[in-house]
């Protein structure tokens, strides 16, 4: 008897906790996840325009089928224009992925080192980075160097450097976050690093070494490195909760169509992009899926190997406690069980 009571004294306490945890939770997060799921891809992606977002892109491609685009919300909030799923988006740190791809080749190609120190490709940065001579390529491109994050300092995206040169000097004589090869920290510095250690190594931009070893070989004439190469009317307005102008405008790195990344994605991930001794080394060191954020942009590609399907959600709104950056997630696992539903009836 005395057991039973404890249990249901336990069962009812657990109950409790379970109700009052929901007050600190979001409940637009919380009607996210708990909402009937719809029966097509489209009336989800309507649902999470009604949440929140202003704008929402999608793309699937399912082997052995046609592509299939979604749109909702708007292009253009202002204008009432509708999103349109060919209209270019700032995919942010997707971006890292065509990072890695490159470092990859010059490992290959050009008798890069996986191995070898930060301090060794940049002597200049011996003393102004600490550990630089123990941080390996490899620890940049996995994320367990330990450098602090250039994005994390102080007012960062309320004014953003214009170079990268400007960027670095902000975490330069800075102590590390931790020792490196101790820990992972996600960190952008690493790939600011490694972008510039492929300017380094080939002589030119690493913008037009991606496009010479990745973009052009896939044919991806919707990929661009920075807002000065597009017309802006073709790329999806962004928008931040709080801060009433479109952050179109903003320069903040590669824009591509959903489509293109798409593309790039099942390149990677079902290796034609790169060789097969490519594709082990590029598997030993990095990921086969992304997302990406800056103000005004969230973006995601993944593959789905369960059902051979690449998936790529851009939504144009952004908030600073990231509650829509957990709700775009909600969303991103609803659509994927729409998918794998309608696959299983096939």
């Amino acid at each position: 008897m005395k057991k039973n009571r404890t249990k249901r004294i336990l069962k009812l306490l657990f109950i409790l906790v379970s109700i009052c945890s929901l007050w600190f939770v979001p409940w637009k997060l919380v009607k996210g996840w708990i909402l009937p799921l719809p029966n097509t891809v489209q009336e989800q992606v309507d649902d999470a325009v009604e949440q929140g977002f202003d704008g929402l892109i999608l793309y699937v491609d399912k082997v052995g089928n046609e592509p299939e685009f979604y749109a909702g919300g708007y292009k253009n909030r202002d204008k009432k224009t509708q999103a349109d799923p060919n209209s270019l988006f700032k995919i942010a740190s997707i971006s890292k992925l065509y990072v890695a791809v490159a470092i990859t080749k010059l490992i290959k190609d050009k008798g890069l080192s996986i191995n070898q120190s930060l301090a060794y490709y940049f002597p200049e940065l011996k003393h102004r980075i600490e550990y630089a001579e123990d941080i390996s390529v490899k620890m940049l491109v996995q994320h367990r160097s330990g450098i602090p994050n250039f994005t994390e300092t102080p007012n960062y995206w309320e004014n953003p450097p214009e170079s990268a040169k400007k960027s670095l000097e902000l975490i330069l004589d800075l102590p590390a976050n931790f020792v490196p090869g101790k820990a992972y920290e996600y960190c952008n510095t690493n790939y600011l690093l490694l972008s510039m250690l492929i300017d380094k190594i080939v002589g030119y931009s690493h913008h037009q070494y991606i496009q010479e070893q990745i973009l052009t070989p896939l044919n991806l004439k919707n990929t661009f490195f920075s807002n000065k190469d597009v017309d802006l009317n073709r790329v999806m307005s962004g928008y931040h909760v709080g801060y009433a102008h479109d952050l179109k405008e903003d320069d903040q790195g590669m824009l591509a169509t959903a489509q293109d990344v798409g593309i790039f994605l099942r390149a990677l991930n079902k290796g034609t992009l790169l060789t097969h001794e490519e594709q082990l080394i590029y598997n030993s060191m990095y990921e086969l899926e992304h997302s990406g954020w800056v103000p005004g942009y969230q973006s995601f590609a993944s593959y789905h190997s369960d059902i051979d399907a690449i998936v790529v959600e851009f939504y144009s709104t952004t908030d600073e406690k990231l509650i829509l950056w957990n709700l775009a997630e909600i969303t991103n696992n609803r659509i994927a069980s729409i998918l794998k539903k309608q696959h299983a009836k096939k």
